[in-house]
């Protein structure tokens, strides 16, 4: 889910990443907290992590709605949340997917795989009037390859999101958490995930 519609990066906007329960309906109770809370998404992308049963959450959060400490403590309320880190003042690789449906003939169409070549995407397919190219990159490359589509006719455009790890060995990985950390954000009974005891509240 995405609401940057070609956005660019703000140091105003918060990076964080949420390690969940791969459940039905987490997604929804996210959305729903964050809605009720007034915080404004910028964009959200929900994929499956290394540990079996675990799903990563990366959420770019408008700064100016909520301090990213309100943001992690509401996520902590939720028990299907098992860890979040904040990477907004970490250095961290963040990336972007596209996937672009642009108008094309026998006369344009070696101009637009020429800015392919350029933006190092790649076609993904072919028809009788368009083409559709995947590209992946930070959200400046994004952009400009799409600024760069526009003047052909862009017939369709799915982008994904930011995506983001942190740089070096430090990851936001489950295994990295230590069981005294997580006792003092939740409380009481227990559970376990990807082969870590896992204490969670119930409020």
């Amino acid at each position: 889910m995405s609401r940057m519609n070609g956005r660019q990066p703000s140091v105003k906007d918060h990076t964080v990443v949420a390690i969940v329960e791969d459940k039905p309906g987490v997604l929804m109770r996210v959305a729903s907290l964050f809605r009720r809370r007034g915080f404004n998404i910028e964009s959200l992308t929900v994929g499956r992590t290394e540990a079996p049963g675990l799903s990563r959450m990366t959420i770019v959060v408008d700064g100016e709605s909520a301090p990213v400490e309100q943001v992690e403590k509401q996520l902590y309320k939720l028990i299907d949340v098992v860890k979040v880190s904040d990477l907004s003042n970490e250095e961290i690789v963040a990336r972007e997917l596209a996937l672009v449906k642009v108008r094309a003939n026998n006369v344009n169409r070696h101009e637009i795989l020429e800015i392919a070549t350029i933006f190092r995407a790649d076609v993904v397919d072919v028809a009788t009037n368009s083409l559709t190219l995947q590209v992946v990159g930070d959200e400046d490359k994004i952009e400009g390859f799409v600024k760069m589509c526009e003047p052909y006719g862009i017939r369709e455009l799915a982008r994904t999101g930011r995506m983001a790890m942190v740089r070096g060995p430090k990851t936001t990985t489950v295994q990295e958490v230590e069981p005294e950390s997580i006792a003092r954000v939740h409380a009481t009974q227990g559970r376990r995930v990807a082969g870590v005891d896992l204490p969670f509240s119930s409020d």
